[in-house]
């Protein structure tokens, strides 16, 4: 069964965006409009089983104030949001994740079909990847993002159109993620998925990924080999596309 596609996850999984840009963004944001929230580590891993800012922001509101928030009030934070996330990856502090260019050029020149396939906006999706990874219209032609479905991740309807504009097989596609979220809506659309662990998803119990393919601390590079939680032995310390191949046609 030859694979076909890949879709890519974007945060946590193509880079750190969410520990190292949506987090500080979203404090900067509550600090610059005089409010006295800020979201720790722990308080963003929790908020995380919220998919979508909008939404997260929405749910944190009602938490600490008893009443649902008044929806332009979340819409202006979100916005003040992006601002400061797009200020820092203008300013580099955040990277892509050790693999991820050098697999996304493999498959592409391959000829593999590749999709982005992500709960949050376009508009943050474009900012990472003009700061990080200019090429990404030529590598990822597909991009579906929070604003294109109705119900978002752990939904699979995300992987789903992503299958779908690309003319891809659910069953001969693979999806590159990092979530418990993602892993759902991934093997929800029938998708081989494999993770690789995030910042945020590192102290996830094994069995949290029991569905999962393979689990991976991160997709490896020659002097960055990675380290295979879960799966096939990865010999060159790479997920290669024939690691990935190996994935649908388990011994």
């Amino acid at each position: 069964m030859p694979l076909e596609a890949l879709l890519w996850d974007v945060d946590g999984t193509i880079a750190e965006t969410e520990r190292d840009g949506h987090r500080p963004a979203f404090n900067a944001a509550f600090a610059e409009a005089g409010l006295p929230w800020h979201w720790d580590v722990d308080t963003y891993g929790r908020l995380l089983a919220i998919s979508g800012g909008h939404e997260r922001i929405s749910a944190f509101l009602t938490e600490v104030e008893g009443v649902a928030p008044d929806p332009e009030r979340v819409q202006a934070l979100q916005r003040r949001k992006q601002q400061h996330y797009r200020r820092l990856l203008g300013e580099g502090r955040v990277e892509l994740r050790p693999g991820v260019v050098r697999l996304m050029r493999q498959a592409a020149a391959a000829g593999l079909a590749q999709a982005i396939v992500t709960t949050s906006g376009r508009e943050a999706v474009a900012a990472l990847m003009e700061a990080q990874l200019p090429e990404a219209v030529s590598l990822l032609p597909v991009w579906i993002c929070g604003g294109d479905v109705t119900r978002k991740k752990p939904d699979p309807e995300a992987y789903r159109l992503g299958c779908e504009q690309l003319g891809a097989t659910p069953g001969r596609s693979i999806a590159l993620e990092d979530s418990v979220n993602g892993l759902r809506a991934a093997c929800g659309a029938g998708l081989t998925c494999l993770i690789s662990r995030s910042a945020f998803s590192a102290a996830e119990p094994a069995q949290a990924f029991a569905k999962a393919a393979a689990v991976v601390d991160h997709l490896g590079e020659a002097e960055h080999p990675n380290r295979i939680e879960r799966g096939p032995t990865c010999v060159q310390g790479e997920i290669t596309l024939s690691y990935l191949q190996s994935l649908l046609d388990p011994a």
